[in-house]
């Protein structure tokens, strides 16, 4: 048997240690693990998706670039406008 932990693993929030409380802190990590994790190539498919800037979504794979949310590729009204374009053309 190991020795029995007494704190746990952070993550992206151990930085920051005791402060700003427990809900923002869940709340920080909830959007930069969002932020940081591979997402879909809308044009090729492949899970190589990583944000450049704020908003600013590039393709490792395919070099496409494209615009989306600041901490999701695609966001709501996004895939609303989407929906409504293809139901009317």
């Amino acid at each position: 048997m190991g020795k029995k932990r007494r704190t746990r693993k952070v993550g992206p929030t151990r930085g920051l240690g005791a402060r700003y409380g427990v809900s923002t802190r869940k709340r920080y990590r909830a959007i930069v693990t969002e932020v940081r994790r591979k997402h879909r190539c809308p044009k090729c498919g492949f899970n190589t998706v990583r944000r450049e800037s704020v908003g600013i979504w590039v393709c490792k794979k395919c070099g496409f670039k494209f615009t989306g949310g600041a901490y999701t590729p695609t966001t709501k009204l996004g895939l609303t406008a989407l929906r409504s374009a293809r139901s009317s053309g």
